[in-house]
């Protein structure tokens, strides 16, 4: 129990904080720069492994400065990384976040993660059947992910699937995915037209009625929604003083996988995980807002 491996990716963040967005053929001045590690991959590992999970990390980073510094600092957060592969053909994978005062967007190039194939994934099925979770993204080459949820399953594994970024190709897995963990915009990108126009209660159930996987949404203050014994029920969030949002879905996902892998009910696992989230946008960054058991003990008194 408690074995949870990550396949996805690792990135190196820069972090640009600013008042505004520019418009088109517009310049502005920031305010900061900032450099983290990063990727949704590596976060979630970090996020599951900060909260006592005991976490493996497949992915690739390129030969260069960058991929040397994540794997530095994910030592740092005591997961195994011996499967991880380091790319002569490509560089480590960047994402720029522009980081907003209530919000933040982000655009990624992919780089080394674009190289993790199906080959790299069955090269370490040995790695994925000895765990208890398989926790995966969309920021790799979905044919690696197919790879990744067939060797799972084959196995026994419970298997969560965060849809980010968003691919349509999401819903041919889903026949292998346990657990997916939209947030309320990728959902609303999931449903077919049938449903695109019904309130977002009706047609969380609807979907549900149509899949066997259990679809859990985040919906920012408005808590986190998932259905279990045909009942839609939402896990509130408390109100907090916003510092950042980057990272707060991977905190999320990271912490549910975690959960899952010790056995722990759904309601419980959901529940821990929104403490979680919302802890980590009362921090700055991704990796360095995420908190240990002792943090969601301190911030739930």
């Amino acid at each position: 129990m408690n074995k949870v491996v990550v396949l996805g990716s690792l990135n190196m963040d820069l972090v640009t904080t600013l008042a505004r967005l520019p418009e088109i053929g517009e310049t502005i001045i920031a305010k900061q720069l900032d450099y983290f590690v990063g990727g949704k991959g590596a976060n979630q590992a970090v996020a599951a492994s900060r909260v006592g999970g005991d976490v493996m990390m497949l992915g690739k980073i390129g030969r260069d400065t960058f991929g040397e510094k994540i794997l530095n600092q994910l030592k740092q957060e005591h997961l195994n990384l011996k499967s991880i592969e380091e790319d002569d053909k490509s560089f480590t994978g960047i994402a720029n976040v522009f980081k907003l005062p209530t919000d933040n967007c982000i655009t990624v190039v992919a780089g080394a993660n674009g190289m993790v194939d199906d080959k790299y994934v069955v090269a370490h099925a040995d790695s994925i059947a000895e765990a208890d979770v398989l926790l995966m993204q969309l920021e790799i080459p979905i044919e690696a992910v197919k790879q990744g949820l067939s060797i799972a399953k084959a196995a026994g594994l419970v298997t969560v699937l965060n849809p980010a970024p968003f691919s349509a190709a999401v819903l041919d897995l889903l026949p292998q995915v346990d657990y997916l963990t939209p947030n309320e915009l990728e959902f609303s990108s999931l449903l077919p037209d049938s449903l695109k126009e019904l309130p977002f209660e009706e047609a969380m159930l609807s979907f549900s009625e149509q899949y066997d996987t259990t679809m859990i949404v985040t919906r920012g203050a408005k808590g986190v929604a998932y259905v279990q014994d045909s009942q839609l029920l939402t896990v509130p969030t408390q109100e907090v003083t916003v510092s950042d949002t980057t990272g707060a879905g991977d905190t999320f996902n990271g912490i549910l996988a975690q959960q899952l892998s010790r056995g722990e009910s759904l309601a419980n696992a959901i529940s821990l995980a929104t403490r979680g989230a919302t802890y980590a946008i009362t921090k700055f960054g991704a990796q360095t807002g995420m908190p240990t058991l002792l943090d969601l003990q301190a911030f739930q008194a």
